[in-house]
């Protein structure tokens, strides 16, 4: 299939750019760059030895789009784009309105106006909202979010279920995503956050290539085991291949929601002590106030995509440890610099 990626010069979209390509799919990706960076194709390029058709532009850009499906022959979409900062989001809601459902409408419409009727929705474990009993199941009902980000990602599962209800046409899949860490493991691409990183793992790597002092720990008395907040990571590597078996396994309309995680929850402090134990690398931290928001502990039963797609998070910690030092070291400003072009 030929399939457009809106977003995918960012973290999840370039590894998902691999297993696409490596699945024997042709790649369209739209990106603005705002959160990706373009050298992150050329590195998809060389991993997988395929080209990728690059279009820079935004999906709010309703003529951009009608331009690009006469363009190509797309049979299906991957919808990563958005903006994606907790915090951000909190400060500047309408900004995050504006991407992420403004965006994915848009994005909508022009899909039905060329006749295509296949989306992939990078969703988020957040809308399941803080009351939600753990493990998360599918079949519990949207919560409140905490954040503009969270209720973004729920407006736009409520426009695309209401739109699959209207339209027998559609088939949409709902890849709600609890915690991606790790890289590729030729080191040729990961997480390259712009400024101070809102997630763990890359702070965590870049307290280790020396580009800062030290961890703020949030927090160390949550009712959890060692105080700290416990999350459900997996590795990007095995959340890239879930879009691809959601992708592909889509035979008949309306919508379907996976949970895709590992369903092991690890706490922050056991994951700074297996970084350190994997890599050798210490991470000095420091214990700092709780932020508001943050919950004590969540991670995912995702029996259901193992049932109906045939999936399930293949790399344990050790691989996510690994594989996110290789990438940190061998590109210690992202990137912007390899370790390797300055030698």
């Amino acid at each position: 299939m030929k399939i457009l990626v809106t977003g995918g010069a960012g973290y999840i979209g370039s590894h998902t750019l691999v297993e696409l390509l490596e699945a024997g799919h042709e790649v369209v990706v739209l990106d603005n760059l705002c959160n990706g960076a373009r050298e992150a194709l050329a590195r998809v390029e060389q991993i997988t030895g395929q080209p990728v058709s690059f279009v820079e532009g935004d999906v709010r850009d309703r003529v951009q789009l009608d331009a690009l499906f006469d363009w190509h022959d797309i049979e299906a979409v991957i919808h990563f784009a958005g903006l994606k900062a907790v915090g951000e989001s909190v400060a500047k809601p309408l900004a995050y309105y504006d991407n992420n459902v403004a965006g994915s409408l848009n994005l909508c419409q022009a899909m039905a106006a060329a006749g295509v009727f296949r989306l992939v929705f990078s969703s988020s474990a957040t809308v399941y909202g803080p009351e939600a009993p753990v493990p998360y199941t599918e079949t519990l009902p949207r919560g409140r979010a905490t954040n503009p980000y969270g209720t973004s990602k729920a407006m736009v599962e409520q426009l695309l279920e209401d739109l699959c209800r209207a339209d027998e046409r559609w088939s949409v899949s709902l890849l709600r995503y609890f915690n991606p860490i790790g890289a590729h493991p030729s080191g040729l691409i990961g997480e390259d956050p712009q400024g101070v990183p809102n997630n763990l793992m890359p702070f965590i790597a870049q307290v280790a290539v020396g580009r800062r002092s030290h961890l703020a720990v949030f927090g160390d008395d949550y009712p959890t085991p060692d105080g700290s907040c416990v999350r459900d990571y997996l590795h990007v590597v095995d959340l890239a291949a879930g879009h691809v078996r959601a992708l592909e396994a889509m035979s008949s309309p309306g919508v379907a929601t996976y949970n895709l995680g590992t369903g092991q929850g690890y706490s922050v402090l056991e994951m700074v002590a297996a970084f350190t134990a994997v890599t050798g690398q210490a991470v000095p931290y420091q214990i700092a106030p709780r932020r508001d928001g943050d919950l004590a502990a969540f991670w995912a039963d995702a029996a259901k995509a193992e049932r109906e797609l045939g999936w399930r998070a293949l790399h344990g910690l050790e691989a996510m440890m690994a594989d996110t030092w290789r990438w940190q070291y061998h590109n210690p400003k992202g990137y912007r610099l390899r370790v390797t072009d300055a030698v």
